[in-house]
């Protein structure tokens, strides 16, 4: 449980894989919160690329020179990991207006769950507005670059991984 002074948040997301996008999100979100959890999840909707714990290596990678990030994963409702963590904040990007439908509409349910929480929607920087963990994976897929799209320490990691698809 957090002490009543600390501002924790948890930013989640499935991450498969890290994103530069993703990358920036967590960082901002850092210099917002005294502590920051990114909360690997599954989603159902989709098949993962990498497992859980390769997804929480490779952010671990990502963000190990930003002291107040944590990593860790949860396979159940959102807002039961939020209370039990004692988070005060769930931290979600926002790309575009089809984001902000789903977020919006997943804010609300999360409030109802769990009222002590507040979602804060951070909107990405411009260049990032039309990346996703789905175009990375399709153009590693085909062999293509990658590197203006991920953090370079784990873009061959990522290329390696799904070029043997």
């Amino acid at each position: 449980m957090s002490s009543t002074s600390e501002r924790l948040a948890v930013c989640p997301g499935s991450f498969d894989p890290v994103t530069l996008g993703h990358l920036d999100i967590m960082t901002r979100a850092s210099e917002l919160f005294d502590r920051v959890i990114v909360l690997v999840s599954a989603n159902y909707d989709k098949k993962p690329s990498f497992s859980a714990e390769e997804r929480m290596d490779l952010i671990r990678e990502v963000t190990k020179n930003i002291p107040n990030i944590e990593v860790d994963t949860h396979d159940g409702l959102l807002a039961d990991y939020v209370r039990d963590c004692g988070a005060c904040a769930i931290v979600k990007g926002l790309r575009a207006m089809t984001d902000f439908e789903y977020e919006f509409q997943m804010a609300l349910i999360n409030k109802k769950l769990y009222p002590d929480a507040e979602t804060v929607f951070l909107v990405t920087k411009s260049e990032n507005m039309y990346l996703s963990s789905s175009v990375v994976k399709q153009i590693a897929s085909f062999g293509g670059d990658i590197s203006g799209f991920v953090p370079p320490e784990i873009a061959d990691r990522i290329t390696e991984r799904l070029l043997r698809r």
